[in-house]
């Protein structure tokens, strides 16, 4: 009886086919049999037994990239049999993490397949559009830079408060990971102020913005007494250790605070933010530009370019950036706390004085009266 038109050609021959030594003909087969089974108008049962014990016989050997491919081409489809997903699972490596993160569901078996080599499955699973908040959060709290880089550029997942803080921090130290970070449309300006300095000029307007909306509302403390005059001091001799330390101790930072930027080129960015919340004047600034680094006081347009931030960044805005790129709060009042205490704090230590000891003010003298006009 002969076969009809309607049914699925048996393909089962070319397994043996695709063995012979003298002809590798297993890439070109898998995926043009790949191939025809996607782009085919309608999969009954038939034809999906017959590409699945083609391709089951095939995958196990083929090579790398051909394998790969593939994987690409069936992990996200939904009619591809669960067996031929395990058995791209279980090659491992790359072709497992396609298979992990593209399949529309994790069976057993895929799982299994994809755990057999004890293979940590974190970027993979990350990299997944049904990844649940739960799921993230986890994966964000193992600190696992191939993990973070895979929620950075999952866009088709929102993040939660506790994940987003865990990757922004990560990313003032990654550039990597914080300029993924920045490249995602779903994040909003404020949240993303620890990268401030990773960011691009479009990028910094509209973080500065955010954050200069919020510092705004809060009362800010007067700057250091003679900062300019002090820090243009020591500039203006080369001192440049003098001058990291004085501007660290009044506003309440680490003396090593530059260093905390993953990239040296964008510290002196960080140094203008620093002068900014000091309360330097424009002048002072640019005076240190030109005096504290040769490097940068040649470069014309270095200069014109940090007073350019210099003017855009107010100062509370300025303190708040830099308590965010540096990950701590600048304090309201740097040096001893025991410098000032105000009377009438709830904790201070009132002074006792004897009442024969204090002298009476002198009455205040009458003022003059006005002699009033009568007619």
């Amino acid at each position: 009886m002969h076969p009809s038109v309607d049914d699925a050609p048996d393909l089962s021959g070319l397994i043996e086919l695709s063995r012979l030594d003298t002809l590798d003909l297993k890439p070109v087969i898998l995926r043009v049999q790949t191939d025809l089974f996607l782009s085919a108008p309608f999969r009954d049962r038939k034809t999906v037994e017959a590409f699945e014990a083609l391709a089951g016989g095939l995958i196990p050997i083929v090579d790398e990239e051909t394998a790969e491919i593939v994987a690409h081409k069936l992990a996200g489809f939904a009619e591809t049999p669960p067996g031929l997903l395990a058995a791209l699972a279980a090659r491992g490596g790359k072709i497992r993490d396609v298979v992990v993160a593209q399949a529309p569901r994790l069976t057993p078996s895929i799982i299994e397949a994809a755990l057999a080599d004890g293979a940590d499955l974190g970027a993979a699973l990350a990299g997944r559009a049904d990844l649940n908040r739960a799921t993230a959060n986890a994966l964000a709290a193992r600190d696992v830079p191939e993990v973070d880089m895979a929620l950075a550029h999952n866009t088709r997942i929102t993040f939660s408060a506790e994940a987003l803080t865990r990757l922004v921090g990560r990313g003032r130290r990654s550039a990597e990971l914080g300029r993924a970070l920045l490249a995602r449309t779903d994040l909003a300006p404020a949240d993303l102020s620890p990268l401030f300095l990773l960011a691009d000029e479009d990028h910094r307007d509209a973080i500065a913005e955010a954050v200069a909306g919020t510092a705004n509302l809060r009362p800010c403390p007067a700057p250091p007494r003679e900062a300019g005059a002090v820090l243009m001091g020591f500039s203006g001799r080369g001192d440049v250790a003098g001058f990291i330390g004085a501007l660290a101790e009044m506003l309440g930072l680490r003396r090593d605070f530059l260093a905390t930027t993953p990239d040296p080129h964008v510290r002196y960015d960080l140094l203008t933010l620093a002068l900014r919340a000091a309360g330097l004047h424009e002048e002072e600034a640019v005076y240190v530009f030109l005096t504290l680094n040769e490097a940068v006081a040649r470069s014309v347009d270095r200069v014109f370019t940090l007073v350019k931030l210099f003017r855009k960044v107010e100062r509370p805005a300025a303190r708040d950036l830099l308590g965010a790129i540096l990950g701590t709060a600048l304090p309201d009042r740097a040096g001893d706390p025991r410098a000032h205490q105000p009377y009438n704090a709830p904790d201070a230590a009132r002074p006792r004085v004897s009442p024969s000891a204090v002298e009476r003010a002198p009455a205040r003298p009458a003022l003059p009266g006005r002699a009033r006009q009568t007619s």
